[in-house]
C-alpha cells in the first residue's frame, strides 16, 4: 500500500470535520431557543404557577393535575374540533385546485400562454401576511363593509327596478339591511377557511408543479400509446409518482392548521366568537393556549402546549402511516 493511499482516510475525516464545524451554530440555536423552552414548559406543566393580581402563586407542583382538569373542561376537544373544521374547509379545495392547477401548468398539449406569469400571480398571496389578509378580510365583511354596502343596494335597486322579484327576495329572507357575517358561525368559519385556502393554494400548487415536472415524459408517452386518457394517465401515473409530495403537503398543512392562530384572531378580534351554546364557535387550539398564557397561567399552558405536541405528533404519523401503507403491501 502506497504512502499516498495511507493518508487518505486521515485526510478524509479531517474534510469532514468542517461539516461538523458548520451544524454547530444549527445545533446551538436549537438548544438554546427550541430545547430548553420545550423542556421548561414540559416542567411546568407539572406545577400549580400563576399570577393573581399582583401576587404569584408557585410553582407547587401538582403532578398531572393541570393535565386532568384540561381534559375535564372539555375545551380541548371542543377547540380542537373547531380547529380541524376550518382547517379542512380550507384544505379540501387547496388541495383540489393545486392538483388541478398543476396538472394544467404541466401539460405540454395545453399550449398555456404566459405560465410563469400565473405561477407568479398565485404565489403572491402567500407573500402577504395573514394579519394583514385578515384586516382586509374584517373590513370587506364588517357591518359598515363595503360587502355589506353592495348587498344592500343591489337589493334596493331591484326591488324598486324590478318589483317581480320581491316574492324571491321574501322567499330567500334577503332584506335590505346589513348582515353581520362575523356573528354567524358558518359564516365566520368559512371566511377563515377561505383565506387559508387564498394563502396556501399557489405554495402548494408549486410544490406539486415541481413534482409532475420531475416525472420522465416517456411514461406519459407509452400511457398514450396504449390508448391510456387524460384522467386515467393522472390516477395512474402522476397522483402515486407524487405520492410522497402529497404526504408532505398534508402533514405540513395539519401542522399550520392545528397552529392556526393570525386569521381567526384578528378577524374575531381576539374573541373566538361567536358564542354558541357557551362556547365559542371559531376559537382555535393557540387562542386557548394564549388565553393561559395572557393570564399568565404557566402551569395550564405548559400542559395545553405539551397536548398540542402529542396531538400534532399522532396525527402527523396516522397522515405518513395511511399514505405509505399501499407501499408496503
Amino acid at each position: 500500500m502506497s504512502e499516498k493511499t495511507k493518508r487518505r482516510p486521515h485526510s478524509i475525516m479531517r474534510f469532514n470535520i468542517w461539516g461538523y464545524i458548520f451544524l454547530v451554530p444549527f445545533f446551538v440555536v436549537f438548544i438554546i431557543f427550541q430545547f430548553i423552552p420545550l423542556c421548561s414548559t414540559i416542567y411546568y406543566s407539572f406545577f400549580e404557577y400563576y399570577r393573581a393580581g399582583l401576587k404569584e402563586v408557585g410553582p407547587n407542583f401538582v403532578g398531572l393535575q393541570n393535565y386532568i382538569e384540561i381534559i375535564k373542561n372539555g375545551d380541548l376537544l371542543y377547540y380542537f374540533r373547531n380547529t380541524m373544521i376550518m382547517w379542512v374547509a380550507g384544505f379540501i379545495p387547496q388541495i383540489l385546485v393545486s392538483l388541478l392547477l398543476a396538472a394544467w401548468f404541466s401539460d405540454p398539449s395545453l399550449h398555456i400562454k404566459g405560465k410563469k406569469f400565473f405561477q407568479c400571480v398565485i404565489y403572491m398571496p402567500n407573500l402577504i401576511m395573514a394579519s394583514a389578509f385578515a384586516m382586509l378580510f374584517f373590513t370587506l365583511f364588517a357591518k359598515t363593509g363595503p360587502i355589506n354596502s353592495i348587498y344592500v343596494d343591489t337589493l334596493v335597486w331591484c326591488s324598486k327596478h324590478f318589483p317581480f322579484l320581491q316574492p324571491v327576495f321574501d322567499f330567500l329572507h334577503l332584506q335590505p339591511e346589513a348582515v353581520d357575517f362575523l356573528a354567524n358561525v358558518h359564516w365566520t368559519r368559512g371566511l377563515v377557511a377561505f383565506m387559508n385556502f387564498l394563502m396556501w393554494f399557489g405554495n402548494t400548487t408549486i410544490l406539486l408543479l415541481a413534482g409532475m415536472l420531475g416525472i420522465d415524459t416517456s411514461l406519459f408517452e407509452a400511457a398514450e400509446v396504449d390508448g391510456a386518457t387524460a384522467t386515467q394517465i393522472f390516477f395512474r401515473i402522476s397522483l402515486p409518482i407524487l405520492r410522497p409530495i402529497l404526504i408532505y403537503v398534508v402533514i405540513t398543512s395539519l401542522i399550520g392548521g392545528i397552529q392556526m392562530y393570525d386569521v381567526p384572531q384578528i378577524l374575531t378580534g381576539n374573541s373566538g366568537n361567536p358564542l354558541v351554546h357557551g362556547h365559542l364557535t371559531s376559537m382555535t387550539l393557540i387562542m386557548f393556549l394564549n388565553q393561559n398564557l395572557y393570564s399568565k397561567n404557566y402551569g395550564l399552558g405548559g400542559a395545553l402546549s405539551v397536548y398540542l405536541f402529542v396531538i400534532t405528533a399522532i396525527l402527523s404519523l396516522i397522515v405518513f402511516r395511511l399514505n405509505t401503507k399501499k407501499d408496503n403491501d
